[in-house]
């Protein structure tokens, strides 16, 4: 069996493309215009027709609906969002509480959403479980269990080697810590079904319609320009190709590879019949769920950055590097021995957004008319439908449909970071920082030290990630 390289995702290869939509036929005028046609411009759109039926809106998508990250990501539906403990720092602890509840709540609302509007998306709750595999990954995720608990998460339990091995075998899990708010699903049969879902409420979705510049009322393309008091930039790994938005997040490339699927003596040893979607404590950390089809599906940064913020446009034919796929392969392996001859059906990647702070925002500049929402630094499915609602609130806010909401309130809305460093100090930086990452996963397996790597430390020092 050979590895399909390349193409959008196994996502799309298992579910087929989609028929393309027509692009935008010339100039014309809307409500409101949203720009990316991925999970946060589809929710966004979704949520301000339903509560405003009479609105006109427009989606704008470059290519098609869930091109993006929206189609390859590695289905992991859950409550963690980019930044949290920054805004605690920023705002205090009960507000980032409150943003925290409001993404537990967010995985629950998409599992509803997705049960209202019949769309099969192959999703199951079976929660979240990191696993700990040395001595210092163990120490990380005592710390990270303790901190998630005075977050909110009563309901979370920390496991012990046995405990975790009932849940998940994995090979040398020494610990674990489970959440319930998480889910897996299959990404392209949740963002066709919200693309479906928003058209049938009379929303225009155009594709092949790449939009190159933003201003204020005025979304510009090669076929027109759409004319709106609100523009909403929903673009996330792709917002480098807009003009003036080169150093504003950085595109993070991530990769995946996915086995062929697995006999049931397999899954004997293997366990995994909660389905929970299954992460670690490395500092080049990876990320896996098991499919609705018997497949395990694992991700990870491979070569995490392209010079000049460049974002795979031509990603039907692109290829997930060699050693990529053999690093990864070399995670299955290594969680699950058993797997060693297992063929691996594909391989594949994508980019996301990386904002200077790491920290995901949701924004409306009321004198503008312009807002935007990403930089979730690889935890879009979930937050993406929070980023959602929040637009929709700030939107019926600021035209007087309604005032202030909870969702308003949350420490991430309006949040302003600096831009990037220009190249080559960006890539250099980038480079610099994932050898570090993986040398520190390398130095604490070798070691068996208690303590988390001093280069990882400095490494999260010099990234701005804590």
């Amino acid at each position: 069996m050979n590895t399909v390289n390349g193409g959008i995702s196994f996502w799309y290869a298992q579910d087929g493309a989609p028929v393309p939509r027509e692009p935008l036929p010339g100039d014309s005028t809307a409500d409101v215009c949203i720009v990316g046609g991925g999970y946060t411009g589809l929710w966004t759109a979704y949520y301000l027709k339903k509560a405003v039926p009479f609105l006109n809106i427009t989606v704008l998508e470059a290519r098609f609906c869930g091109y993006g990250a929206s189609g390859r990501n590695g289905g992991w539906l859950y409550n963690g969002i980019a930044g949290r403990d920054r805004y605690a720092r920023l705002h205090g602890h009960d507000a980032a509480v409150r943003l925290q509840q409001a993404m537990n709540d967010t995985v629950d609302e998409v599992v509803r959403v997705a049960g209202e509007e019949k769309i099969d998306a192959d999703i199951h709750k079976g929660g979240v479980l990191e696993v700990a595999r040395t001595p210092a990954q163990l120490q990380r995720l005592k710390d990270f269990h303790s901190v998630e608990i005075a977050f909110g998460e009563k309901d979370r339990l920390l496991l012990g080697a046995r405990e975790t091995a009932e849940r998940v075998h994995v090979s040398g899990a020494v610990a674990g810590s489970w959440t319930p708010h998480g889910a897996r699903l299959h990404p392209v049969k949740l963002v066709k079904g919200l693309a479906a879902a928003v058209e049938a409420l009379g929303v225009t979705v155009h594709e092949s319609t790449p939009v190159t510049e933003i201003r204020p009322k005025h979304a510009v393309t090669p076929y027109g320009t759409v004319r709106a008091p609100y523009i909403l930039r929903c673009t996330e790994g792709f917002t480098a190709s807009l003009k003036g938005q080169h150093r504003t997040w950085l595109p993070m490339n991530s990769s995946m590879i996915i086995t062929e699927p697995l006999p049931d003596d397999a899954w004997d040893e293997i366990g995994w019949s909660g389905r929970e979607t299954l992460g670690d404590m490395a500092h080049a950390y990876m990320y896996a769920q098991r499919t609705a089809d018997n497949r395990i599906a694992i991700g990870g940064r491979g070569a995490p950055y392209r010079y000049g913020s460049r974002a795979a446009t031509t990603a039907e034919t692109a290829r997930t590097g060699p050693a990529t796929v053999e690093a990864l392969r070399e995670i299955l392996i290594r969680f699950f021995p058993r797997l060693a001859g297992a063929q691996i059906a594909h391989a594949w990647s994508g980019v996301l957004g990386v904002p200077r702070d790491w920290c995901a925002t949701a924004t409306l500049d009321r004198s503008t008319g312009l807002g935007w929402a990403g930089g979730y630094v690889g935890s879009g499915v979930a937050t993406s439908n929070l980023a959602a609602r929040t637009l929709r609130d700030l939107i019926q806010q600021d035209s007087g449909q309604s005032g202030p909401t909870d969702l308003t309130a949350l420490p991430w809305v309006n949040h302003k970071v600096r831009k990037w460093e220009p190249e080559p100090l960006r890539w250099l930086g980038v480079q610099t920082l994932y050898t570090a990452y993986r040398r520190a996963d390398r130095l604490e397996a070798a070691t068996h030290t208690p303590t988390t790597a001093r280069l990882a430390t400095l490494a999260d020092r010099i990234s701005g990630r804590h």
